[in-house]
Parts: structure tokens; sequence; C-alpha cells
């Protein structure tokens, strides 16, 4: 029986900039990002800048690549720093991968994590599952 996986935090991510290429075969825009996370294991916000690099072949396949870190408050009151990379696509699912210094987080290391995107005004809210 597969574990179900349980909601660790919410990124609401406000766009603040977008750069791009027209290449032969890809375009590329790059998208940099402010924000907070909230949720039940994790609390804070995106510190500096995120960004998101969207790689768009000419025949529309997009492939996303997020990077960005997070510092705020862990689920046992500590604080801490979160280190995401959320790779994927809208039609093959996202896998972000977590990096953090919080001992109550680290057992979501290394381990098969899930997001799943929503948009809204100027950005979007990246749900992230563990």
């Amino acid at each position: 029986m597969e574990n179900q996986m349980i909601k660790l935090f919410d990124v609401y991510v406000d766009i603040t900039d977008t750069i791009g290429v027209k290449g032969k075969l890809h375009n590329i825009c790059m998208l940099s990002f402010t924000g907070e996370a909230k949720g039940r294991y994790f609390n804070g916000r995106v510190i500096g800048t995120g960004v998101d690099t969207q790689n768009i072949s000419k025949d529309g396949r997009m492939l996303l690549s997020a990077r960005y870190m997070l510092e705020g408050k862990d689920i046992d009151g500590n604080e801490c720093r979160c280190f995401i990379e959320n790779n994927g696509s809208f039609d093959g699912g996202f896998t972000p991968e977590l990096v953090t210094d919080s001992p109550a987080l680290s057992e979501f290391e290394g381990v098969g994590l899930k997001a799943e995107i929503e948009t809204k005004e100027n950005g979007v809210i990246v749900s992230i599952f563990g």
C-alpha cells in the first residue's frame, strides 16, 4: 500500500521580472520571483530572488526548473532555511528536491516529493507534498 502524501507547505510566488531568448529549437524564459511559504511544516519567505527557467521547444513542449531559498520557521518553531529545486512539466508532473538545515524537515530530503502548481494573479501557488 502506497503511503499517502501530506502537504508540507504552499509557496505563494510573485513574479517580479521576465527575460527570454528565442532560439532556433527552443525559447527560453527566465522568471524572477519573490514570495512567501505558509503551511503546517514551514512558514517563511523567499530569500532574495528565485528563478524559474522555462524551456519551450518549437513543438510546444515546456520543461520548467525553479530554484529558490526559503528562510523561516519549521514545525517545531526553529529558525531554518530550505533550498528547493523543482523540475518537471504540466503534463508529466513536478518533482521538487529539498535541502534544509531543519532537523524536523530533514526527513523529507532525498525522498520522492511531489508538487502541484496553481496559477494566481502575478504568479503561482506551489504546493509541496512529502
